[in-house]
């Protein structure tokens, strides 16, 4: 299902001298756009539930109430929905379109249509590999492989011997490249399991099964906040002795941390994805300016949250913009 947000705002007078001026000078110091408006649509592979979203959604939000946006926000997991989603922007003539690629070959065909149709695209969250080939103008997240292997390598300092990561999501590009990155630098073993991330009470009967099925498993590796906070109980219900790290954060997840029983968490900030999509097509509209010029991606992590920074990123997190 589409969900619309409409972000009314007063325009505001470029006009200069008398009470014009005045208002000009309030509505430039409080930051709002005197642009014409325009309508970007967010389309996203987002599940139903999944807080990490919405902190994107958060951000492409903010970003849409500075730059006088009406914002068209839609999300399907399902690839050939979200694809019909993406034509469905098409249809209704936006003036922009953020989009993720966590299963690019099933975008490629719609994304070409909107770039036909004249209409500018940019890339969020899933889709690093390919979104130069399939002419988006920028990309805004990080680098899924990288981010793996940065959290492989921590694991060999924690003395960790046999790692399972959980994937919530089975093809989907982001996913398969972290729990690879993973496997490639982590000293120990990796297996992968994977898991119905839309059903929770599956996730979690599943890895306690698991993790009592194979008691030498010491280190479970999640993809996502919920996924993560659910894998505590499974541990607690196994009776084992596994520690938990993992990708993505919300509040309950920087709590988890704080009490100790997440030991860290990889943040790609997902609010600075969403703001970034939508800033970069009211400046490619309103200045022709292309983040990353096109050529570099715009990489918004990872960055490891633990206890030397927890408290820190709390604060954030009660907002839900980390």
């Amino acid at each position: 299902m589409a969900a619309v947000t409409a972000l009314t705002l007063a325009g505001c007078s470029s006009a200069s001298g008398g009470k014009k001026a005045e208002e000009s000078a309030r509505n430039a110091s409080a930051g709002k756009a005197d642009t014409p408006r325009m309508k970007i649509a967010m389309v996203t592979h987002a599940p139903s539930g999944d807080t990490f979203w919405d902190t994107i959604r958060k951000g492409a939000e903010a970003a849409a109430a500075k730059d006088n946006v009406e914002l068209v926000h839609a999300n399907d997991e399902t690839a050939g929905d979200q694809a019909n989603l993406v034509q469905n922007a098409i249809d209704q003539k936006v003036d922009g379109i953020a989009v993720t690629l966590a299963k690019p070959d099933a975008l490629k065909a719609v994304v070409a249509k909107a770039e036909q149709a004249g209409i500018p695209v940019v890339g969020l969250n899933a889709g690093l590999a390919v979104w130069k080939q399939q002419g988006l103008l920028s990309f805004f997240g990080q680098d899924e492989s990288v981010s793996g292997q940065a959290l492989g390598t921590r694991l060999d300092g924690t003395g960790a011997k046999r790692a399972l990561c959980v994937i919530q999501s089975q093809g989907d590009v982001n996913l398969e490249e972290r729990c690879a990155g993973v496997k490639k630098t982590f000293g120990g073993q990796t297996e992968i399991l994977n898991v119905n991330g839309t059903d929770m009470p599956s996730v979690k009967s599943t890895i306690t099964a698991k993790l009592r099925q194979d008691p030498s498993i010491d280190q479970v590796v999640t993809l996502g906040a919920p996924i993560a906070l659910t894998a505590v109980q499974s541990v607690s219900e196994a009776g084992s002795k596994a520690k938990i790290a993992t990708f993505d954060l919300n509040k309950e997840l920087v709590a988890a941390v704080q009490k100790g029983s997440i030991e860290f968490a990889v943040d790609q900030q997902p609010y600075l994805q969403g703001y970034l999509a939508v800033d970069a097509l009211w400046l490619y509209k309103n200045n022709g300016n292309s983040s990353g010029g096109g050529e570099a991606p715009v990489l918004t992590g990872p960055a490891f949250v633990d206890k030397t920074n927890v408290e820190k990123v709390a604060a954030f997190a009660a907002k839900g913009t980390r």
